[in-house]
């Protein structure tokens, strides 16, 4: 299998095994933000299936193979997603949580999981590429506001405490590794790797199905997709999730390698006094970010592809739109789109010419 956290054929089994339990028990209600397009033309054999890790519907399409093969592939893919998920866990038993619990610590040190090394360091550099507006760091703010849990409180976090975390300013660069040991410089700082982790699960089955010589396949984890090859020789039909509305505000092809990520507002929040508080929290207030519904981006076919469309929205949205265009300029990002409180829709010239609007009379601001 693909991941750096290996697991026996038998434990294998068992994750395989929950993750149809957990997705049979899922409300049919649930939606992504990213939704499948299928066209009218006649279409290869196409095998999908579905489960519910890392906190969302996740589904593995794969076209042109025989059924029990796909059947075989999209599988391990399921089941290798619901390991990494437990590993990555940012509060459930796990890697990550084990060395949160050190970091809190601090300067306490222990063993890291030698899979978590190259995850802390990319995302490291991530976080400084973005100028701080993506920090994992802050898990600790995270869960204060109530988002450490399946179900989220319609209550407000003491101000006193929101500010004592800010002002502890917790980084990335808190982070240190020395061979395999890590600490914490700084004792507020809590890893979260929720705005990682699909992405980087994305670019480990993408590399695992190439390599099995899957010729297309499409990835798509809570509205995180990434494709691999093409769909009888045709790209990727994929639509943009409305923040407001069922169905999708857009739709766009998606080419071999190339990944399309999205932040709502609208998955993972609370209502207070008619006011939306979301778990995208700015790290520079400690509060939950307003005046954006989403952001959302298309990274071309580039080594990690699928972990920069899940982490480059994130600076993008809490940028707001004063300074969405700058961040995604600070990521790297040609391709992007913000939609605002109002609906209005700001968008990359790039961006512009990959979409096909759904809904007629929508505000656009283009930008070079």
């Amino acid at each position: 299998m693909f991941l750096s956290f290996f697991t026996t054929e038998t434990q294998r089994h068992r994750e395989r095994l929950f993750s149809r339990i957990g997705f049979l028990c899922v409300s049919v209600s649930l939606w992504l933000m990213v939704v499948f397009l299928s066209g009218c033309a006649k279409e290869p054999p196409t095998y999908r299936e579905q489960s519910f890790v890392f906190g969302t519907m996740v589904e593995v399409t794969i076209s042109g193979a025989e059924e029990a093969r796909a059947k075989e592939l999209a599988g391990k893919v399921l089941a290798d997603f619901d390991y990494l998920h437990r590993t990555l866990h940012a509060w459930e038993a796990g890697a990550l949580s084990r060395m949160n619990a050190v970091y809190a610590q601090s300067p306490a040190q222990a063993a890291i999981a030698p899979g978590l090394i190259p995850i802390i360091h990319d995302a490291t550099r991530l976080s400084e590429m973005s100028g701080g507006l993506f920090n994992p760091a802050i898990g600790k703010l995270v869960k204060l506001w109530g988002f450490h849990g399946d179900e989220f409180a319609a209550q407000l976090p003491d101000p006193k405490e929101i500010e004592a975390l800010v002002k502890a300013n917790p980084r990335m660069t808190d982070i240190v590794i020395e061979g395999v040991q890590s600490y914490s410089k700084n004792p507020a700082a809590q890893l979260d790797l929720g705005g990682y982790a699909k992405g980087y699960a994305l670019d480990l089955a993408a590399d695992y199905l190439r390599s099995q010589g899957v010729q297309g396949a499409l990835i798509n984890i809570g509205g995180n997709i990434m494709a691999v090859g093409s769909r009888g020789g045709k790209p990727w039909r994929v639509g943009v999730q409305h923040p407001r509305q069922a169905g999708a505000i857009a739709a766009l092809d998606l080419r071999d390698g190339e990944a399309i990520g999205t932040s709502g507002d609208y998955q993972r929040y609370f209502m207070l006094d008619g006011k939306r508080y979301c778990h995208l929290i700015d790290p520079r207030t400690g509060y939950p970010v307003q005046g954006v519904q989403a952001v959302t981006v298309v990274i071309p076919r580039q080594k990690n592809a699928g972990t920069l469309s899940d982490v480059a929205s994130k600076p993008l949205f809490i940028a707001g739109v004063k300074g969405w265009r700058a961040a995604a300029q600070s990521m790297g990002v040609d391709s992007a789109m913000l939609i605002d409180e109002r609906g209005e829709v700001y968008l990359t010239a790039a961006m512009k010419k990959r979409l096909e609007f759904q809904e007629k009379g929508l505000v656009l601001h283009e930008m070079p």
